[in-house]
Protein backbone atom coordinates (compact mmCIF):
# COMPACT_ATOMS: atom_id res chain seq x y z
CA UNK A 1 0.00 0.00 0.00
CA UNK A 2 1.32 3.23 -1.26
CA UNK A 3 2.03 5.83 1.78
CA UNK A 4 -0.21 9.07 1.67
CA UNK A 5 1.16 12.62 2.37
CA UNK A 6 -1.49 15.09 3.22
CA UNK A 7 0.47 17.95 1.59
CA UNK A 8 0.61 21.79 1.07
CA UNK A 9 3.35 22.67 -1.37
CA UNK A 10 3.81 26.38 1.09
CA UNK A 11 4.50 24.04 4.08
CA UNK A 12 6.42 21.48 5.64
CA UNK A 13 5.02 18.86 3.83
CA UNK A 14 7.08 20.25 0.79
CA UNK A 15 10.34 19.16 2.77
CA UNK A 16 8.74 15.58 3.55
CA UNK A 17 8.45 15.23 -0.16
CA UNK A 18 11.93 15.64 -0.47
CA UNK A 19 12.40 12.76 2.09
CA UNK A 20 9.86 10.28 0.33
CA UNK A 21 11.99 10.78 -2.67
CA UNK A 22 15.06 10.20 -0.84
CA UNK A 23 13.67 7.21 0.42
CA UNK A 24 12.18 6.28 -3.01
CA UNK A 25 8.82 4.19 -2.02
CA UNK A 26 5.61 4.65 -3.63
CA UNK A 27 3.52 7.61 -2.08
CA UNK A 28 0.83 9.65 -2.85
CA UNK A 29 -0.11 13.72 -2.64
CA UNK A 30 -3.67 14.22 -1.01
CA UNK A 31 -4.19 18.06 -1.51
CA UNK A 32 -5.46 19.70 1.85
CA UNK A 33 -6.81 23.53 1.05
CA UNK A 34 -5.45 25.56 3.64
CA UNK A 35 -7.07 28.83 2.67
CA UNK A 36 -10.10 26.79 2.69
CA UNK A 37 -9.49 25.15 6.21
CA UNK A 38 -9.41 21.91 4.93
CA UNK A 39 -6.92 21.36 7.80
CA UNK A 40 -9.19 22.56 10.72
CA UNK A 41 -11.61 19.89 9.51
CA UNK A 42 -12.76 16.97 12.43
CA UNK A 43 -11.70 14.40 9.71
CA UNK A 44 -8.03 16.52 9.68
CA UNK A 45 -7.77 16.89 13.21
CA UNK A 46 -8.31 13.30 14.26
CA UNK A 47 -4.83 12.77 12.33
CA UNK A 48 -3.58 15.24 13.96
CA UNK A 49 -4.97 17.73 16.74
CA UNK A 50 -2.78 20.43 15.92
CA UNK A 51 -5.06 20.90 12.49
CA UNK A 52 -1.38 21.46 10.32
CA UNK A 53 0.20 19.53 7.77
CA UNK A 54 2.10 17.58 6.85
CA UNK A 55 0.45 13.94 7.92
CA UNK A 56 1.56 10.66 6.86
CA UNK A 57 -0.09 7.83 6.74
CA UNK A 58 1.50 4.50 6.60
CA UNK A 59 -1.73 1.83 6.88
CA UNK A 60 -3.08 2.00 10.01
CA UNK A 61 0.01 4.36 11.09
CA UNK A 62 -0.27 7.77 11.15
CA UNK A 63 2.67 10.20 11.65
CA UNK A 64 2.93 14.17 12.31
CA UNK A 65 5.48 16.59 12.84
CA UNK A 66 8.11 16.86 9.89
CA UNK A 67 11.37 15.26 11.48
CA UNK A 68 9.19 12.64 13.03
CA UNK A 69 8.09 11.70 9.85
CA UNK A 70 11.78 11.66 9.13
CA UNK A 71 12.94 9.47 11.48
CA UNK A 72 9.76 7.45 11.14
CA UNK A 73 10.62 7.13 7.52
CA UNK A 74 14.27 6.68 7.78
CA UNK A 75 13.50 3.66 10.31
CA UNK A 76 10.73 1.82 8.37
CA UNK A 77 12.21 1.98 5.18
CA UNK A 78 15.62 3.21 4.71
CA UNK A 79 17.47 1.75 7.89
CA UNK A 80 21.49 1.31 7.59
CA UNK A 81 21.21 3.71 4.28
CA UNK A 82 19.31 6.66 5.24
CA UNK A 83 18.92 6.10 9.28
CA UNK A 84 22.12 4.42 11.43
CA UNK A 85 21.37 1.34 12.54
CA UNK A 86 20.44 1.03 16.15
CA UNK A 87 23.88 -0.25 17.15
CA UNK A 88 25.81 2.18 15.04
CA UNK A 89 28.40 4.62 16.92
CA UNK A 90 26.41 7.00 14.44
CA UNK A 91 23.13 6.77 15.70
CA UNK A 92 23.66 9.60 18.41
CA UNK A 93 24.90 12.37 16.22
CA UNK A 94 22.12 11.46 14.10
CA UNK A 95 19.55 11.93 16.71
CA UNK A 96 20.78 14.58 18.27
CA UNK A 97 20.75 16.74 15.06
CA UNK A 98 17.89 15.60 14.35
CA UNK A 99 16.38 17.06 17.11
CA UNK A 100 18.37 19.59 17.03
CA UNK A 101 17.01 21.76 14.14
CA UNK A 102 13.15 21.83 15.71
CA UNK A 103 14.15 22.37 18.98
CA UNK A 104 17.17 24.74 18.90
CA UNK A 105 18.05 26.30 15.00
CA UNK A 106 14.37 27.00 14.96
CA UNK A 107 12.80 28.60 18.43
CA UNK A 108 16.55 30.41 18.45
CA UNK A 109 15.92 32.13 15.36
CA UNK A 110 12.53 33.30 16.24
CA UNK A 111 12.84 34.32 19.21
CA UNK A 112 16.36 36.21 17.83
CA UNK A 113 14.47 38.02 15.22
CA UNK A 114 11.43 38.85 17.12
CA UNK A 115 13.02 40.60 19.43
CA UNK A 116 12.40 38.13 22.75
CA UNK A 117 13.78 38.95 26.16
CA UNK A 118 14.33 35.57 28.28
CA UNK A 119 17.50 34.20 30.08
CA UNK A 120 19.38 31.97 27.98
CA UNK A 121 19.53 29.43 31.07
CA UNK A 122 16.35 29.34 31.03
CA UNK A 123 15.47 28.68 27.52
CA UNK A 124 16.38 25.22 25.37
CA UNK A 125 18.44 26.90 22.51
CA UNK A 126 20.20 28.93 24.57
CA UNK A 127 22.01 32.19 23.14
CA UNK A 128 21.74 32.70 19.38
CA UNK A 129 25.41 32.77 19.26
CA UNK A 130 25.86 29.28 20.87
CA UNK A 131 23.18 27.68 18.70
CA UNK A 132 25.15 29.72 15.25
CA UNK A 133 28.33 28.25 16.66
CA UNK A 134 26.73 24.66 17.49
CA UNK A 135 25.42 24.47 13.72
CA UNK A 136 28.61 25.36 12.34
CA UNK A 137 30.46 22.81 14.78
CA UNK A 138 27.49 20.21 13.34
CA UNK A 139 28.13 20.73 9.66
CA UNK A 140 31.99 20.85 10.37
CA UNK A 141 34.05 19.51 7.48
CA UNK A 142 31.06 17.78 6.22
CA UNK A 143 29.55 16.88 3.60
CA UNK A 144 27.05 15.94 5.26
CA UNK A 145 26.40 15.93 9.11
CA UNK A 146 27.70 12.31 9.60
CA UNK A 147 30.56 12.89 7.97
CA UNK A 148 30.55 11.26 4.07
CA UNK A 149 27.18 9.72 5.12
CA UNK A 150 23.97 11.79 3.70
CA UNK A 151 21.40 10.56 6.31
CA UNK A 152 17.65 11.77 6.73
CA UNK A 153 19.17 14.39 9.83
CA UNK A 154 20.48 16.21 6.65
CA UNK A 155 17.15 16.51 5.39
CA UNK A 156 15.76 17.75 8.56
CA UNK A 157 18.27 20.23 9.80
CA UNK A 158 19.42 21.07 6.22
CA UNK A 159 15.68 21.86 5.28
CA UNK A 160 15.50 23.94 8.46
CA UNK A 161 18.71 26.27 7.61
CA UNK A 162 17.70 26.58 4.23
CA UNK A 163 14.20 27.96 5.62
CA UNK A 164 15.67 30.09 8.10
CA UNK A 165 18.25 31.61 5.57
CA UNK A 166 15.70 32.25 2.86
CA UNK A 167 13.95 34.60 4.92
CA UNK A 168 16.34 36.03 6.22
CA UNK A 169 16.24 34.73 10.00
CA UNK A 170 19.63 33.17 10.30
CA UNK A 171 23.20 34.42 9.76
CA UNK A 172 24.17 33.64 6.44
CA UNK A 173 27.74 32.13 6.95
CA UNK A 174 29.73 30.65 4.00
CA UNK A 175 29.53 26.92 5.58
CA UNK A 176 25.69 27.06 6.04
CA UNK A 177 25.05 27.86 2.35
CA UNK A 178 27.97 25.87 0.89
CA UNK A 179 25.80 22.98 2.80
CA UNK A 180 22.36 24.01 1.60
CA UNK A 181 24.29 24.30 -2.04
CA UNK A 182 25.35 20.71 -1.48
CA UNK A 183 21.39 19.76 -0.47
CA UNK A 184 20.12 21.67 -3.22
CA UNK A 185 22.02 19.46 -5.44
CA UNK A 186 20.91 16.05 -4.41
CA UNK A 187 18.73 14.16 -7.15
CA UNK A 188 16.00 13.65 -4.92
CA UNK A 189 15.48 17.08 -3.65
CA UNK A 190 15.70 18.17 -7.34
CA UNK A 191 12.70 15.80 -7.54
CA UNK A 192 10.85 17.30 -4.54
CA UNK A 193 11.28 20.82 -6.52
CA UNK A 194 9.65 19.87 -9.45
CA UNK A 195 7.00 18.38 -8.03
CA UNK A 196 5.91 21.06 -5.42
CA UNK A 197 5.65 23.07 -8.26
CA UNK A 198 3.57 21.16 -10.05
CA UNK A 199 1.12 21.12 -7.55
CA UNK A 200 1.71 24.82 -7.39
CA UNK A 201 0.96 25.22 -11.22
CA UNK A 202 -1.83 22.85 -10.73
CA UNK A 203 -4.00 24.35 -8.26
CA UNK A 204 -3.27 28.13 -9.58
CA UNK A 205 -1.59 28.71 -6.35
CA UNK A 206 0.75 32.14 -5.76
CA UNK A 207 3.19 33.06 -2.97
Amino acid sequence: MALVLHHHPFSRAANVVWMLEEVGCDYTLEYVDLMSGDQKTPQHRKMNPMGKVPVLVDGDTVVTESAAIALYLGDRYALGRLAPMPDSPQRGAYLRWSLYAPSVIEPGCVANSSGWEFRPSQAGWGTYEAMLDTTSAAIGGGPWLLGETFSMADVIFGGTLRYMALFGMIEKRPEYMAYVERLDARPAYKASQAINNRVIQERGLSR
